[in-house]
C-alpha cells in the first residue's frame, strides 16, 4: 500500500518543487488535480491531452523522483441544472478518462454530481428524508438523471481502461457506501469509490465496515486518507448537519483533521488491516484540509502515522493454519 498526497495544498509551488518536497518526506504516490474543484495548478489537462511527448515528460519527472501518479482528480458537478456548469464538468470529467488513458494512471477521483429537485429547479438539491413525498418524487427524479449520464461515463471510462473513483460526499447524490453500490450496479464496475472516511465520520458511518461493505464488491478503486473530529460540545446541542463556515471551526460540530488528531494511530491501523482484508493495495492519498495546521506540517504528521501504519511486505503463508 502507498503512501500518496493530493497535492492541491501544494499548488502554489512548481510540480518540481513539490514532488522533491513530497519525496522527502517518505511519499510513495501523488494524485495530481487536472480541472474542478482541484484545479490544475499541477496539470494543464488541455495541454497534455493527446501530446504524448509532454505526457512523456511529466511521466518523466514524477519517475525521477520515485514516485507514481495514483490518480488524476477533478472533483466538480456534472449534473448542475446549469447547463453551463454541467456542461464545462462533464467535458472535465471525460478529458481526464481520457487522459488518465494515455497516462496509463487508469484512474480518475470525481464526485457523482447532484442534479435539482425538478426539470425547472436552479439549484442543486440534496435531499435526506423520503418525506413530505414530493421530497421522494424528487429523489426519484434525481436517480433517473444520474442513471442515465454516469451509464454513459461508464462506458467511456470501460472504453478508456479507466476506473472512476466516486468520493462519497454530502451534498452529491452519492454520499454514503449504498448509494455508492446503487450507481455502480446501475452502470459497469468501472465506476466505484474514492473511498474518504472523512464525509463518513460525522454521518454516524462505522468507517471499517463501510471498507469490508464495499470491498466484497470490489467497489474500492482509490482511497483518501483524511481525518475528522466530531466536538460533542457542540454536535450534542445541534447535532452534526452544520452550517457554520469551516473558517470558524471552533463554533462547528465538526471538522476536518490531519490523519492521527481525529482519530488515533490504532485506528488507522484498523483501517489499513481492512483494506488489505478486502484486497485493496492501493494509494492512501493524503488530503489535506486541516484549518488549525500549516498544509506541510499537515502532511507531515498524516506520513508519519501511515509509516507505521502501513504493511511493507505481501503476506506470507498461514503456516500455522497447515
Amino acid at each position: 500500500m502507498d503512501i500518496g498526497v493530493l497535492t492541491v495544498p501544494l499548488g502554489q509551488e512548481p510540480l518540481e518543487d513539490a514532488l522533491d518536497y513530497l519525496a522527502g518526506i517518505g511519499v510513495d504516490a501523488v494524485e495530481i488535480g487536472c480541472g474542478g474543484y482541484p484545479g490544475e495548478d499541477h496539470l494543464d489537462r488541455e495541454a497534455l491531452l493527446d501530446d504524448e511527448a509532454a505526457q512523456q515528460e511529466l511521466l518523466a519527472l514524477v519517475e525521477e523522483h520515485d514516485l507514481r501518479i495514483s490518480a488524476l482528480a477533478t472533483h466538480n458537478n456534472p449534473l448542475h441544472p446549469d447547463a453551463e456548469q454541467a456542461d464545462l464538468a462533464d467535458r472535465e470529467l471525460r478529458e481526464a478518462i481520457t487522459l488518465a488513458g494515455q497516462l496509463d494512471v487508469n484512474t480518475v477521483t470525481c464526485f457523482s454530481g447532484l442534479p435539482a429537485g425538478s426539470p425547472s429547479g436552479e439549484v442543486p438539491n440534496w435531499i435526506t428524508a423520503p418525506w413530505p413525498p414530493e421530497h421522494a418524487d424528487a429523489l426519484d427524479y434525481q436517480w433517473e438523471l444520474a442513471i442515465d449520464y454516469w451509464s454513459d461515463i461508464a462506458a467511456h471510462a470501460e472504453a478508456e481502461g479507466v476506473d472512476v473513483a466516486i468520493e462519497m460526499h454530502p451534498n452529491m447524490l452519492v454520499y454514503q457506501p449504498d448509494t455508492m453500490l446503487r450507481l455502480r450496479e446501475a452502470t459497469n464496475e468501472r465506476i466505484g469509490a474514492n473511498f474518504d472516511p472523512s464525509h463518513l465520520y460525522w454521518q454516524g458511518i462505522d468507517v471499517t465496515e463501510a471498507i469490508r461493505f464495499l470491498g466484497k464488491e470490489d467497489a474500492i478503486h482509490h482511497v483518501h486518507a483524511k481525518d475528522t473530529r466530531i466536538y460533542e460540545h457542540h454536535s450534542k446541542r445541534k447535532g452534526v448537519l452544520d452550517n457554520t463556515s469551516y473558517a470558524d471551526g471552533q463554533d462547528r460540530s465538526w471538522i476536518f483533521r490531519s490523519i492521527g488528531y481525529g482519530h488515533g494511530e490504532e485506528h488507522w491501523k484498523d483501517i489499513v488491516s481492512t483494506l488489505r482484508m478486502v484486497d485493496y493495495e492501493g494509494a492512501l492519498s493524503i488530503e489535506h484540509e486541516d484549518a488549525l495546521t500549516s498544509s506541510r506540517e499537515g502532511l507531515e504528521k498524516g506520513v508519519d502515522v501511515l509509516q507505521r501504519a502501513v504493511f511493507e511486505t505481501t503476506p506470507g503463508d498461514a503456516y500455522w493454519a497447515e
